[in-house]
């Protein structure tokens, strides 16, 4: 089987990570061996950014979020690539080297960049968020993993998660169907529950 070929560079963590993209997909990748990025890392990926478009594919946990952060920093116009915890639990740990090769390439598919709304559109409010449920209940944390997971952006605690749906510029059709999905998936959920209760 032939793999998808990425035109971008991928940056990653590790070797571990790049093995598992390169099992997965057909891609060039840089890796930042660890979150203590140097400047001869953020060079390379200023190059490959310049010369090729760059997505940053980090681990999702905390490491990976200031990885992305740094280099979102220091070099505009790169691309993210998300995957969930779910997705990326090793026996002992989190990250990218665990991830199945089905969930490497649906993350290469829902690739955002943080490019500002256009002039037309503003930004979700806060008084929305809350309104749609991903603050205040007692489902909240869950709901916003499942909105997460449906959009493919990473998880975030409630004030991370609606920084990350206005910065990777989620729109409100976009949220709305995400939020109708996930509502859909658990109104099925609770029919299956109650089919095997009886």
């Amino acid at each position: 089987m032939k793999l998808k070929r990425i035109k971008e560079v991928i940056v990653v963590e590790g070797k571990n990570d790049t093995a598992t993209i390169k099992r997965a997909v057909s891609a060039d990748t840089i890796e930042t061996r660890g979150s203590a990025i140097n400047k001869q890392i953020l060079a390379e990926i200023e190059r490959a950014q310049h010369l090729r478009g760059v997505i940053v594919f980090t681990d999702p946990d905390y490491a990976g979020e200031r990885i992305r952060r740094i280099i979102s920093k220091h070099v505009p116009g790169v691309k993210h690539a998300f995957i969930s915890q779910k997705h990326a639990k090793g026996k002992d740990k989190v990250g990218i080297e665990h991830a199945s090769d089905e969930a490497i390439v649906q993350a290469l598919e829902q690739v955002r960049s943080l490019e500002k709304f256009d002039k037309g559109e503003a930004p979700i409010t806060w008084e929305e968020y809350l309104d749609w449920g991903f603050v205040g209940n007692a489902n909240s944390r869950e709901f916003r993993e499942r909105v997460a997971e449906e959009l493919g952006i990473g998880y975030g605690n409630a004030k991370q998660f609606y920084q990350r749906i206005n910065v990777l510029c989620v729109n409100r059709e976009e949220l709305l169907h995400a939020i109708q999905q996930v509502r859909k998936g658990a109104r099925n959920e609770a029919k299956m529950d109650t089919c095997t209760d009886t």
